[in-house]
C-alpha cells in the first residue's frame, strides 16, 4: 500500500494553554508556552504501523509536515515537496501536499491534525475516491474521519478492506472561544471502515437539573479543590454553585471561591491542592463518548494524575454512547483509566460504564 502522510505541526497547540484552538492564535500559543502536539502523535501512529507491517510505501511532505517525524519513526519516505515556512504550515500547504500525493497515486491519505486539517484534506481529495484517515491532534475533533487514537489509526491502516463515506465537520473557533458551538458540515469523504473510528460529534440532551443540584451539594460540603470541565452538563453544575463558568473552558473552585476561570493547564496545576485533595468533574462528549482528549486538553495527564475523576452525564446522553473513551496523550494513563467506572446520572443515581 502507498500512503501519503501530511502533518499539521501546529494542530492542537492552543489547547493546554486555554486557547481552545490554534486558528489565528499560533504566536499567542507560543507566548503562553505551548508545545507542538501533532508531531508526537504522528510518531506514535507511525511507530505502531511499523510494528504491525513495515512493508508500506510512504510518501510525505517536507520538514514538520511529515518528513521529520517519518525519519524519527524509522521510515525511508519519499518527500514530494515542502511547506513555504519551515516552522509552520497553512491550509494551502496541506492542500498542495495532498494533491501531490494524488499525483503520486497513493492509496490512502493519512493526516495528523484537527477538524480544520480534515476539511483541508477533504477539499484536496474532492472528486476522487481516495480515502483519508485522521490521527486526532486538534483541540476540537468532531468529524467522523478520525481514528480514536494514534495507535488505532495505525491498526486501521494495516487492516482495513473497504471504505465508506463519512462527515467532515468544523466550527468557527472564535465562536467556540465565546462559548458557542455550531458544527458545520464541510465535506463528505471516503474513510476506511473500522471499529477504531470515532463517531461524529452529536449534541447530547436531557434534563440535568437533578444531577447538577446533587453534584453541587456535594461540592459545597467538601473542602477539596474541584476542576470543572467544559460542556453544558458541567455548566449546569457551575450555575448551581452560583457562578457563570466558561461554557467551553475549565474552571477551578474551592470552598465557595472561584480560583480560576477558563484556566490553562498551568493555571489549573497552580490552583490544585495536595494530591488526593483534588477532583476533576467531566462529562463525555455526546455521540463520541470521549471523557478526556476531545475539547479539554487543559486537563492534561499531569492534571488528571493529581485528581480523582468524577464523570457526570444525563441518561439520554449515555443511551447514545454505549462506551466511554479517553485519549490523554499518555498511553499509560489511558490504560490506567480504562475499565468499568461509575457515571453519575442523577441526584443520587449512578450507572456503570466501561472506558475502552
Amino acid at each position: 500500500m502507498r500512503i501519503g502522510l501530511v502533518v499539521n505541526p501546529i494542530a492542537g497547540m492552543g489547547g493546554r494553554v486555554g486557547l481552545k484552538g490554534t486558528d489565528g492564535k499560533v504566536e499567542e500559543a507560543r507566548r503562553r508556552g505551548a508545545e507542538p502536539r501533532a508531531p508526537d502523535r504522528a510518531k506514535r501512529a507511525l511507530e505502531h504501523l511499523r510494528e504491525l507491517n513495515d512493508g508500506f510505501d510512504l510518501v510525505t511532505w517536507g520538514g514538520p509536515m511529515g518528513a521529520d517525524v517519518a525519519r524519527e519513526a524509522g521510515f525511508d519516505s519519499e518527500v514530494l515537496g515542502s511547506p513555504d515556512d519551515s516552522r509552520d504550515s497553512t491550509a494551502a500547504d496541506t492542500e498542495r501536499a495532498v494533491r501531490a500525493f494524488l499525483d503520486a497515486d497513493v492509496d490512502l491519505v493519512l493526516f495528523v491534525g484537527g477538524d480544520g486539517t480534515a476539511a483541508d484534506v477533504a477539499a484536496a481529495v474532492e472528486g476522487t475516491e481516495t480515502p483519508i484517515l485522521g490521527v486526532p491532534a486538534g483541540v476540537k475533533v468532531y468529524s467522523s474521519v478520525f481514528a480514536v487514537s494514534p495507535e488505532d489509526a495505525a491498526h486501521v491502516v494495516a487492516t482495513f478492506e473497504r471504505t465508506e463515506r463519512r462527515e467532515v465537520l468544523d466550527i468557527d473557533e472564535d465562536e467556540y472561544r465565546a462559548g458557542e458551538v455550531h458544527p458545520e458540515l464541510r465535506a463528505i469523504a471516503h474513510v476506511p471502515v473500522a471499529e477504531e473510528l470515532q463517531s461524529s460529534k452529536q449534541l447530547g440532551g436531557g434534563n440535568v437539573e437533578a444531577l447538577a443540584a446533587g453534584v453541587a451539594d456535594d461540592i459545597r460540603e467538601s473542602d477539596k479543590t474541584f476542576v470543572l470541565g467544559p460542556g453544558s452538563t458541567v455548566g449546569a453544575i457551575k450555575a448551581e454553585l452560583g457562578f457563570e463558568g466558561s461554557p467551553l473552558g475549565v474552571d477551578v473552585w474551592r470552598e465557595g471561591e472561584v480560583l480560576a476561570l477558563d484556566a490553562s493547564e498551568s493555571e489549573i496545576l497552580d490552583a490544585l491542592g495536595p494530591d488526593g485533595e483534588n477532583v476533576v468533574v467531566v462529562s463525555p462528549i455526546g455521540g463520541q463518548g470521549f471523557v478526556f482528549g476531545r475539547g479539554n486538553p487543559q486537563l492534561s495527564p499531569d492534571v488528571i494524575r493529581r485528581c480523582d475523576v468524577v464523570i457526570v452525564a444525563s441518561r439520554s446522553k449515555l443511551d447514545t454512547i454505549g462506551e466511554l473513551r479517553v485519549d490523554t496523550d499518555d498511553p499509560d494513563l489511558d490504560a490506567e483509566l480504562g475499565g468499568w467506572t461509575k457515571v453519575r446520572i442523577g441526584r443520587f443515581e449512578r450507572r456503570m460504564m466501561r472506558i475502552v
